[in-house]
């Protein structure tokens, strides 16, 4: 099986088959690791106001330091498209970046061609511009981040998720469901977690919530290296493309010099907007 192969739905005859049957999987770390409660699903609501605040932040997001115009490919999320990456890629555009669009439509999983299309995209734009591209996913689209980075390390600068469920429990979201009948894939498949999980060789940024009511926070948290981190915000799931302080960070994170890439610096006032360190649950 190809690395951008996640699995297929249908056999060459084209005759439906049925899906694998979902193995047992042992008692441990990851099995203790719940979708969120209905509370912090309801919380979610709070999107609309999370654009707002955005709106409302534009003067001082605008203040931020200007980017140094390297091409960056957005993904969206699971059942998204393009148009609901519109607000961080005018936010990025107005920094100075050089933005795309996935142009796959809608997103409904690794189909067949779906992650190829996204390698050969990101290789297209690395040729067109000459330099290397950053990559940023939403939820779902932030795997196909990590899998592109992985597939062009050379070609990649960086990766940025938001709330991406690349760790932990598969089931562990409240859209698992709804991800098996679009896509035709199993969550429990092995193999996919085991590829899934494997961190993509360049530096790369997972920004969570903990109150995020889709993906549960523990499920898109690195493994902390010399070239991975984590950023905690307060942050719906469905808004954190949007949430003025993701942005802060994503244009922090973007500004870097990727020849001397560090963690990000949550000291002083910014420890009151975002977490990074040690994670408790």
């Amino acid at each position: 099986m190809s690395p951008l192969q996640i699995s297929s739905s249908s056999n060459p005859e084209g005759m439906p088959t049925r899906r694998p049957q979902r193995p047992r999987r042992p008692a441990g770390s990851d099995d203790d690791i719940k979708a969120p409660n209905a509370f912090l699903m309801m919380l979610e609501g709070r999107a609309p106001w999370e654009y707002a605040a955005m709106v409302a932040a534009l003067p001082w997001l605008r203040k931020l330091p200007q980017g140094d115009g390297h091409p960056i490919l957005v993904f969206p999320g699971l059942g998204a498209a393009d148009f609901t990456t519109w607000p961080l890629r005018h936010f990025l555009e107005g920094r100075g970046y050089k933005t795309y669009p996935w142009h796959q439509g809608f997103n409904f999983g690794p189909r067949d061609g779906v992650l190829d299309n996204c390698v050969e995209q990101a290789r297209s734009i690395h040729e067109q511009h000459g330099e290397p591209l950053s990559v940023i996913g939403w939820s779902l689209g932030g795997v196909y981040a990590r899998e592109v980075a992985k597939a062009l390390p050379d070609k990649v600068r960086c990766v940025i998720t938001l709330g991406t469920p690349f760790t932990g429990n598969p089931r562990a979201t409240n859209a698992w469901r709804f991800y098996e009948w679009v896509s035709g894939h199993t969550v429990d498949d092995p193999h996919i977690m085991e590829m899934v999980r494997r961190p993509p060789p360049v530096p790369t940024t997972s920004i969570y919530s903990k109150t995020d009511g889709i993906v549960a926070w523990r499920c898109s948290v690195n493994e902390v290296g010399p070239l991975a981190e984590n950023i905690g915000v307060h942050a719906s799931h469905v808004g954190m493309g949007m949430n003025p302080v993701a942005l802060y960070a994503i244009a922090d994170r973007l500004a870097q010099d990727p020849k001397h890439w560090k963690p990000f610096d949550a000291s002083g006032a910014r420890r009151w907007f975002f977490r990074t360190g040690a994670l408790h649950a």
